[in-house]
C-alpha cells in the first residue's frame, strides 16, 4: 500500500489537502511525506508518527536521547554528515540508524559496510536529526574528518611560507570555515572567537550578549594555522605576517533557516597570542531590517519624550552605554523615523554597520586621517539637516559637534558612560566649556540589553527574599519570571534581547547646575526629584514584572 493510500484509509488527511501535497512534491521534487508538512496538512509530528506506522518502523525523538559514546563512534563522521542520519543504539551486532529518508537503499548498504553491522533503521525529525548531529559531532565534523584523512594539518609553529597560502585553499578548509560562519549566522551570533591554546583551538560564539562555546570536534586544533590563513585571505590580509596584529572585513553571503541568501560584513581582527593567532570577527548583517523605536523596548514615558527630542530642529542627543548596550541600534532607528525628502541627514561612522535609505553614511578611515572630526567637518559643508556621529572620542570632536548643534544642526552621537547624568561630566572632563554643553546638550539616553525571557520554557516562580535586591518593589507571595531552558533557546532560557532606559532632558535648572559644573550625581538627584527621570534599575525592574527577563538577567546585565 502506498503511503498516500494508509493515509486515506486511515483518514489522517483530507483528500483536497492531499492533491494539493501531491501537486506541491512533484513541482518540487520533495517527497511526498515533506510537501504535506509543508503544505500544513499535518504537522510533522502527526506525518512523522503515520510514516513509521505505514513503515512499521519506530520513531525516536531526538532531542530527548542520550547516546552513548561508542554508538555514536560505530559510523564515521563523513557518513554521517553526509547521509544524514545517526546511530542510536547497538546490540547483539546490529546498529540501530536515525534517518528521515528511509528510502534511500544505497545508503542503507554503505550503513552496513562502514559500521559491520546488521541495520535496522528509525526514523526521526529531520531538523532534530541536524541539530542532533551539530551537537555530537560537531561543526564541520565531515571535513575534519577527510582534512585528518589527507593528512593535513601541522604544529602550531609552523613557519609562515607558501605552503599556509596553499593549504587555506584546499576545498576542505574552504568548507570548514564557511561551515564555521554559517552555524555563527544561523545561531544568530554577533561575534565569532577563534583563541588558540596550547593543546588546543577554542570557537566561541557571542549569542545575545553572552560567550557559547561551539560544538567542533576537538582534532581542529591540528589546523589552526590553515583556518586563520583562509580567514586571512578571504580579509585580503598579509597570511606571512604573524607577527603584528591586522584588521580587515569579509563579505560573507549564505542562507539563514532556509531563506533567501542574506550578506554578511564581517570585521576581522587578528592579534599574535603565545600559541598562535587569535581572531574575532564581528558579524554584521547588511540585510537586516531596521528596528523600528516602538520596538526597542522603551518605556511609553521615555519614547514619547525620546520621540519629542528628534523631532526637534538643532541640539545634541547623545545616547549612552558600554560596548555592546544597542546605541548604534538606537540610533538608526531614530535616524529611520525623521528622515524624509525634506530632511537630509550624514552620517560619520565607525564602521558602517546598517545601510539606511536616504541617508548619506560615510566610512571612517584613520589611515588617512578622516576621523570623525574631520569628516564631521566636511560634512557641515553638505548642508545637512540631520548629522549622526558614531562616537564623541576626543575634545576636538566633542567641540565640533557642539559648534554643530549651535549653527542650527540636529546632531546625534554616543559617549560611553554608566548612566545619563555621566554624559555631562564626561564633556566637561574632554574640555568642553560648561556654557557650551549647557547651551548645546538638549536630551541624553542611556540604554542597556538584558536577554528576553524565552517564550517556550519560561516559568513563574516565588524568589527567594535573599536574592531580591532592597529597591525592586516585591509584594510578599508576588511571583516573577523564572528562565528554564529549552531546545528552542539552546538550553540558556533566553532568546533575543530587550532594552533597558533612562532619558534625562535638560532644563533651564539643569543648565544652570552644568554651568556650575556640577556633579553627575547633583544632576541626577535634582531630576529625579523633579520626576523627570525614570533610572535604568526603575525601567529594568518594570520588565520584570512584565515577564520580558528574570531578576538574576536584569542584575547580570546592569553589572556591564
Amino acid at each position: 500500500m502506498l503511503f498516500k493510500d494508509f493515509l486515506l484509509q486511515r483518514s489522517l488527511i483530507a483528500p483536497d489537502k492531499l492533491d494539493a501535497a501531491l501537486a506541491r512534491a512533484s513541482s518540487t521534487g520533495e517527497r511526498l511525506e515533506q510537501a504535506i508538512a509543508a503544505t500544513g496538512a499535518m504537522s510533522r509530528q502527526a506525518v512523522l508518527t503515520a510514516l513509521g506506522q505505514h513503515l512499521r518502523m519506530p520513531v525516536v525523538d531526538l532531542s530527548a536521547l542520550t547516546v552513548e559514546q561508542h554508538v555514536l563512534a560505530s559510523l564515521p563522521s563523513r557518513v554521517v554528515y553526509r547521509g544524514r542520519c545517526v546511530p542510536v543504539s547497538k546490540a547483539n551486532g546490529r546498529l540501530t540508524i536515525a534517518t528521515s529518508d528511509p528510502f534511500d537503499s544505497a545508503l542503507f548498504d554503505e550503513l552496513r559496510i562502514a559500521s559491520g553491522c546488521g541495520i535496522d533503521l528509525a526514523l526521526a525529525d529531520e531538523d532534530e536529526l541536524a541539530n542532533f548531529i551539530k551537537v555530537n559531532y560537531g561543526v564541520g565534523g565531515d571535513t575534519l574528518d577527510a582534512l585528518a584523512a589527507d593528512g593535513q594539518g601541522n604544529a602550531q609553529t609552523e613557519v609562515a611560507t607558501a605552503d599556509d597560502a596553499e593549504a587555506a585553499q584546499e576545498a576542505s578548509v574552504v568548507k570548514l570555515v564557511n561551515d564555521i560562519l554559517t552555524e555563527a549566522v544561523n545561531d544568530r551570533a554577533t561575534d565569532v572567537h577563534v583563541e588558540p591554546y596550547e593543546k588546543e583551538l577554542v570557537v566561541r560564539y557571542r549569542i545575545d550578549g553572552v560567550l557559547h562555546r561551539a560544538n567542533v570536534a576537538a582534532t581542529i586544533n591540528r589546523f589552526s594555522s590553515a583556518i586563520v590563513s583562509r580567514l586571512k585571505i578571504m580579509a585580503n590580509l598579509n597570511i606571512a605576517e604573524k607577527r603584528l596584529p591586522q584588521d580587515g572585513r569579509i563579505s560573507f553571503k549564505t542562507r539563514v533557516a532556509g531563506k533567501p541568501p542574506l550578506e554578511f560584513d564581517l570585521r576581522v581582527s587578528i592579534i599574535p597570542m603565545l600559541f598562535g593567532e587569535g581572531v574575532v570577527l564581528r558579524v554584521l548583517n547588511k540585510s537586516a531590517v531596521l528596528m523600528p523605536l516602538t520596538d526597542l523596548g522603551m518605556p511609553d514615558s521615555v519614547l514619547t519624550r525620546w520621540a519629542k527630542l528628534i523631532d526637534r530642529p538643532h541640539g545634541i542627543l547623545l545616547v549612552t552605554g558600554p560596548t555592546g548596550s544597542g546605541k548604534s541600534t538606537t540610533l538608526y532607528a531614530s535616524l529611520n523615523r525623521i528622515v524624509s525628502d525634506e530632511i537630509k541627514a550624514i552620517t560619520v561612522e565607525d564602521p558602517v554597520e546598517y545601510h539606511v535609505a536616504g541617508v548619506n553614511q560615510i566610512q571612517t578611515n584613520a589611515k588617512i586621517g578622516l576621523d570623525f572630526a574631520a569628516g564631521l567637518r566636511s560634512i557641515l559643508r553638505h548642508d545637512p539637516d540631520v548629522v549622526m556621529i558614531g562616537e564623541i572620542r576626543d575634545k576636538e570632536t566633542a567641540e565640533v559637534a557642539v559648534q554643530a548643534s549651535l549653527t542650527g544642526h540636529l546632531v546625534f552621537s554616543t559617549l560611553h558612560t554608566n548612566d545619563s547624568a555621566g554624559a555631562t561630566t564626561r564633556l566637561l572632563d574632554m574640555g568642553v566649556e560648561p556654557f557650551l554643553v549647557a547651551s548645546s546638550v538638549e536630551g541624553i539616553l542611556a540604554q542597556r540589553l538584558v536577554r528576553r525571557l524565552c517564550k517556550e520554557c519560561g516559568t513563574m516562580h516565588i524568589p527567594d527574599p535573599a536574592e531580591v535586591p532592597d529597591d525592586f518593589p516585591l509584594s510578599a507571595g508576588e511571583q516573577i519570571p523564572q528562565s528554564v531552558g529549552c531546545r528552542a533557546c539552546r538550553n540558556t532560557g533566553f532568546r533575543g534581547r530587550i532594552g533597558v532606559y533612562e532619558l534625562l532632558t535638560l532644563d533651564p535648572e539643569t543648565r544652570d547646575l552644568l554651568m556650575h559644573r556640577a556633579s553627575s550625581q547633583v544632576i541626577a538627584t535634582r531630576a529625579l526629584a523633579q520626576g523627570n527621570l525614570q533610572t535604568l534599575r526603575e525601567d529594568g525592574f518594570a520588565k520584570v514584572r512584565a515577564g520580558h527577563t528574570t531578576l538574576a538577567e536584569l542584575i547580570r546585565g546592569m553589572a556591564g
